[in-house]
């Protein structure tokens, strides 16, 4: 690309500035796009070194934009794209941040009129359960591995404290860290200070819910004042955000105890970071997957009993597979992103990882709803725990998608409890990956500094990507977002033949539409030690978390995973699981 350079430097510039400018010039054509508008901007955003624009310019800059024009229209453009050139000039001169949202937004309910009122009553098929509080248990010498609301019934009970178990899951943290690298940071005296806050409030008789008392981790994207929030990037770590992200607001609320800072792959891409890469802990020696790559792994091992994560195309779901733990994805826009680090403003959801669905429940239900701090954010209904009918219930095999043994398991168990199984088909006329380039342009727009001050070591493939999506026009981003509507209409239908279906290899489709998945291990897979759960995927309508949840806690309860597995990390520790 560099010989190309010669010719779209202008006549007028000399040679000794060329060699010194053409490092700039590369910037400057990255920052372009295909098309009328994006071939003018190609060849308008120049630098103080390149001072004229000239037909000759105009005529070599047009293999950026795949056009050819005329002479006349040649001579058109060079005062079109000088006056471009002015306007670049002023938008750029005015500084934005991070948190800087545009003046749009992604709506997943629009092209389904039903949504809005389906989703703000409960569904037939299900109706309130009864808390199941388990009995009475002594978990002082066995602290791991138990679930929320069993850990809620030690603490009520006076079997263990919230300070004991807060000091438990830090010493696990710090003592597991150096084989998976999942933490990014420990966050000993706010954790210590929210539990015994928990301590007295419950001894009080004040009572905050199941989660009151209970330690998280949180994905290293979710602000939490006093604490750098690095965004998995060496270019931030050592940036601090004095605000509390809305969720991790309302955890605080709901008396949970927040113990660590989690990793999670450079800007939520993978799970490779300034500190290493996060390991899987059936598997050490392969990456627990990304981005939500700490909250997954400590979750797996043992070592919190819940985190957060967020998704943009795979991050909740790849993790939560890799990792062989509970995970749900919720509807884009159930949860507030406000405090959170932006990657696609509209893609970007956050959502629990557990390693039971009833904790994915609980977790749920304390974050979930509208916040003015993100205008996306909605309230929708949902109550947890709820039983479902599945007689009422049509569900979803998805045709044509080859599906693995942990899918196959939801189907076999589904069928044998009576469910009404359906065949379905997903859209397949719209190129869902190629559509993902909303994504990477939202993205590079929103880092965009990093690329321009060559501030981009250490961030694994968002470079490249950064610097070609400045090659997609605002028309090329706008057809993909009309594509996007026909996907989200097509999915509308899916969901009027079913109320929920099994795997369909969706991960693109879904993380376009909006639509909500929950992650479960269901069968155990390999031999001697990359031995693991392997997790299948339930996918439902839009705001029904409650009946994913639902349907996925039945599945959990007859699938036959010893109830002793554990990973490969921690076998031999004490931090095993009791094996009553």
């Amino acid at each position: 690309m560099d010989d190309q350079l010669d010719d779209v430097l202008p006549a007028s510039s000399n040679r000794a500035s060329v060699t010194s400018t053409r490092r700039q010039v590369l910037g400057i054509l990255s920052a372009s796009g295909i098309g009328t508008a994006a071939f003018r901007r190609a060849v308008a955003q120049t630098t103080e070194q390149i001072v004229a624009i000239d037909e000759k310019s105009i005529r070599n800059a047009e293999w950026v934009a795949g056009i050819e024009l005329t002479d006349e229209e040649r001579k058109t453009a060079v005062a079109s794209v000088q006056s471009v050139l002015r306007k670049c000039e002023q938008m750029r001169a005015v500084a934005v941040s991070y948190e800087t949202v545009p003046a749009i937004r992604f709506d997943p309910e629009m092209f389904d009129a039903e949504v809005r009122i389906r989703a703000n009553q409960c569904p037939e098929w299900l109706s309130p359960s009864e808390s199941e509080l388990p009995k009475e248990l002594d978990l002082s010498e066995n602290l791991s591995f138990r679930s929320i609301r069993e850990l809620g019934t030690s603490l009520r009970s006076g079997g263990t404290s919230s300070v004991q178990l807060t000091r438990h899951c830090l010493d696990a943290l710090a003592r597991f860290d150096p084989v998976l690298k999942c933490v990014v940071t420990l966050t000993e005296d706010l954790a210590l200070r929210q539990a015994e806050r928990a301590d007295r409030e419950l001894a009080a008789g004040r009572d905050r819910g199941p989660l009151h008392g209970i330690p998280w981790g949180a994905k290293d994207l979710i602000a939490v004042p006093d604490y750098p929030t690095t965004w998995g990037a060496p270019q931030f770590t050592t940036r601090f955000i004095e605000q509390t992200a809305t969720v991790a607001e309302k955890l605080e609320q709901s008396g949970a105890v927040l113990v660590a800072k989690l990793s999670l792959g450079a800007l939520a891409m993978g799970d490779r970071w300034f500190g290493g890469q996060t390991r899987n802990p059936w598997n050490p020696d392969q990456g627990s997957s990304g981005s939500s790559a700490g909250s997954a792994a400590a979750v797996a091992a043992g070592l919190v009993p819940f985190a957060l994560g967020s998704e943009t195309l795979g991050s909740i779901v790849s993790p939560g597979r890799r990792c062989g733990i509970a995970a749900l994805r919720p509807t884009f826009g159930r949860v507030s992103r406000q405090g959170c680090m932006a990657l696609s403003w509209t893609m970007d959801k956050i959502g629990p990882l557990a390693r039971h669905i009833d904790d994915c429940g609980l977790v749920f239900e304390a974050i979930h709803g509208a916040d003015a701090g993100d205008p996306t954010s909605v309230d929708r209904w949902f109550q947890w725990p709820m039983n479902v009918d599945l007689s009422k219930l049509k569900i979803g095999h998805v045709e044509g998608v080859r599906s693995g043994p942990a899918d196959q398991e939801i189907l076999a168990l589904l069928e044998e409890l009576g469910a009404n199984i359906v065949p379905v088909s997903l859209p397949d006329e719209f190129p869902e990956w190629a559509m993902s380039l909303m994504l990477d342009a939202e993205a590079a727009t929103i880092f965009h500094d990093l690329v321009a001050t060559k501030n981009t070591d250490g961030l694994n493939r968002w470079p490249e990507i950064f610097r070609k999506m400045h090659f997609m026009t605002a028309v090329d981003y706008l057809h993909a977002a009309r594509l996007r509507t026909g996907l989200m209409q097509k999915m509308a239908d899916v969901f009027r033949s079913v109320d929920v279906y099994i795997g369909g290899g969706d991960l693109g489709i879904c993380n376009l539409t909006g639509h909500p998945t929950v992650v479960i291990p269901t069968v155990m897979v390999g031999d001697g030690r990359t031995r693991q759960p392997a997790c299948g995927t339930l996918t439902g309508r839009l705001h029904d978390e409650a009946t994913l949840l639902a349907v996925a806690r039945v599945v959990e309860s007859h699938v036959k995973i010893p109830a002793d597995a554990v990973p490969q990390v921690v076998e031999g520790n004490d931090i095993l699981p009791s094996k009553n």
